[in-house]
């Protein structure tokens, strides 16, 4: 069965994470491995990552995925690219250090460029980062968009594009957020939707790519390119794509990880209802 879990908060240290997706049953979860929103942050010590992986292991969790500050664009021409190259970096050593294999990554925005320059730069910068950090396994895994104003990540072929640029390198995956796939117009709401838009990963990156999934309901309709959550069956997406994705073998390992409202039920009434349509 796919593993289903949440975005837990680190307040009050990293392994409280651990605490917060025991309380919920995740058996994955997704972590910031610190402040999302500031460029700057205090080294992680050797003695806290093996405290945070001590609790990791004595756990029933087992996968954690880490997202990437939000800050982080790749495709910058001033000044925040360089910076974005180093907190990238600080982001794979972080995961390195705990013992997380996988780091969710925004490809980043072109701010006004066209898409294709803007893409060859994120390539350029992931290659040399890639290389700068080859003694480590953490895999970046590029998060599908929405498709707002000039973010990058809006359709597989722009993957693609990155892919070919760089190789094909192991490093590099996919991460599938539902709510930015249908808010792109990709429809995955009946069986048939849900394959041709497998076919489409398949045909341009490969299903084997995709390390992730994000699971959110979306509150606007479909190719509106409004990247808004909702909770799971509460938008137009409606339960039954996530019934095809828990139930389809292909993702039998694979991490999916709510990112919906907090409010309401918050993720222990999404969680309840990932346990229904998984079938327990």
């Amino acid at each position: 069965m796919s593993k289903i879990g949440a975005h837990v908060s680190i307040a009050g240290g990293l392994e409280k994470s651990i605490e917060r997706g025991e309380a919920l049953g995740c058996e994955a979860i997704q972590i910031f491995s610190k402040n999302q929103l500031q460029w700057r942050s205090a080294p992680l010590s050797q003695a806290r990552g093996e405290r945070f992986y001590r609790s990791w292991a004595a756990s029933s969790i087992e996968e954690i995925v880490v997202h990437a500050s939000y800050l982080i664009n790749l495709a910058a021409t001033d000044a925040t690219g360089p910076k974005s190259i180093a907190a990238l970096e600080d982001e794979i050593e972080r995961c390195d250090l705990l013992g997380i294999d996988d780091l969710v990554l925004h490809p980043g925005s072109s701010r006004g460029r066209s898409a294709e320059p803007a893409l060859d730069l994120v390539a350029e910068r992931l290659a040399s980062i890639l290389d700068r950090t080859s003694h480590k396994r953490v895999r970046i895994l590029l998060e599908t968009m929405a498709g707002q104003g000039d973010l990058l990540g809006r359709d597989f072929k722009q993957f693609r594009r990155i892919l070919d640029t760089l190789d094909w390198p192991s490093r590099v995956g996919i991460c599938m957020d539902t709510c930015h796939m249908f808010a792109a117009g990709f429809d995955m709401r009946t069986e048939a939707a849900y394959q041709r838009l497998l076919d489409q990963v398949d045909d341009t990156v490969g299903l084997d790519r995709v390390g992730c999934w994000h699971f959110n309901d979306s509150f606007h309709d479909m190719g509106r390119g409004l990247d808004r959550h909702a909770h799971i069956g509460e938008g137009t997406l409606g339960f039954a794509p996530f019934s095809f994705i828990l139930n389809d073998p292909l993702w039998e390992h694979t991490p999916c990880i709510l990112e919906t409202p907090q409010n309401a039920s918050g993720h222990a009434g999404n969680m309840a209802i990932l346990r229904k349509l998984r079938g327990g």
